[in-house]
């Protein structure tokens, strides 16, 4: 008697961490040079996209993970499985990384063999029955020690290509790094997805809880978090560099040397909902309700424009030099 085939484990909890940062390169890389960069394997060639602004994908490389998960109940769930990770360049000039994957309900209470846990790339196995609600709460808070870290993988690829022989590691302008972790719970095919929360807490750290249909493919939600996590990047940035500007008490050559960053390399960016895939891409309405990021987006977009303008009629007649 043969043994009935094994069902596809589908995934009812699907985790992800995304390090936004700027590239350490004084130029913004073209196209060919991007490529180059996000290539992380040898066989499978990056996603290049012109339209409407240069976006380069690389493709995904795999992480076997065999640890206990974060749950924030202090329950020790033992997980096996391998964690996706994969790089995106916007612009040539920002740099994302992103580690996700996907957890089933429950699991074996023996460990597989490794090679079954290959062909299921992105999936990460517990031993027995999944604590839902507790592991997602445990990755949001972030790992412990000797616990599924997504953020040590997304970091450690981030620091492999900051690496790379391509760039001179310098940058045109001083800025922080910022984090996104997010949880998305699966609902039943055809309910909407939805976005239940988005936090900003402190030290560049951001939380988002998600609730996707089971036929949204994981890396659809790493895109639309990836466009989340480079729009707050780009608000968070401008407004910590507005506020140390002194833009209301500065003048002359002092107005324009502080402005000339934001106008030269980031205002052209904001293009909300650009990669993300369109089944997705109504949740950015929520974050345009409240907080209001285009509006946001917008106050500081003016602000500038209009201080360079008041800047410029007060000096009809000297040159405003830009570096």
């Amino acid at each position: 008697m043969t043994a009935a085939p094994e069902e596809p484990t589908r995934s009812v909890l699907t985790c992800g961490e995304v390090r936004t940062c700027l590239l350490p390169s004084l130029q913004a890389l073209d196209g060919r040079a991007a490529a180059q960069l996000l290539r992380l394997r040898g066989d499978v060639p990056v996603r290049l996209s012109e339209r409407p602004a240069m976006y380069v994908l690389s493709s995904e490389v795999l992480t076997g993970v065999d640890c206990r998960l974060p749950t924030s109940n202090g329950s020790k769930v033992r997980v096996v499985g391998t964690v996706a990770a994969r790089a995106a360049l916007t612009e040539g000039r920002l740099l994302q990384s992103t580690a996700y994957f996907g957890l089933p309900a429950a699991g074996p209470v023996v460990r597989r063999p490794w090679g079954q846990y290959l062909v299921r790339p992105g999936l990460v196995e517990p031993f027995g029955k999944l604590p839902q609600p507790a592991a997602a709460e445990g990755v949001l808070r972030g790992a412990e020690r000797g616990e599924l870290d997504l953020g040590m993988i997304a970091e450690g690829l981030l620091a492999q290509l900051r690496r790379h022989a391509l760039l001179d590691r310098r940058v045109p302008f001083k800025s922080s790094p910022t984090r996104l972790r997010w949880v998305a719970r699966r609902v039943p095919e055809g309910e909407r997805a939805s976005l239940v929360n988005f936090t900003v807490a402190e030290g560049g750290l951001r939380t988002m809880e998600l609730r996707l249909p089971e036929d949204v493919p994981a890396a659809a939600a790493a895109g639309l978090c990836e466009d989340l996590a480079l729009h707050d990047w780009l608000l968070t940035t401008v407004q910590h560099m507005l506020d140390n500007s002194r833009l209301g008490a500065a003048d002359g050559p002092a107005v324009i040397e502080a402005l000339h960053p934001v106008v030269v390399h980031l205002l052209h960016l904001w293009m909300p909902r650009a990669h993300v895939d369109p089944v997705l891409g109504h949740l950015w309405n929520v974050l345009e309700a409240k907080p209001g990021f285009s509006r946001q987006w917008e106050n500081l977009s003016r602000r500038i424009r209009d201080r360079l303008a008041l800047q410029a009629v007060a000096m009809p007649h000297q040159t405003l030099s830009t570096r």
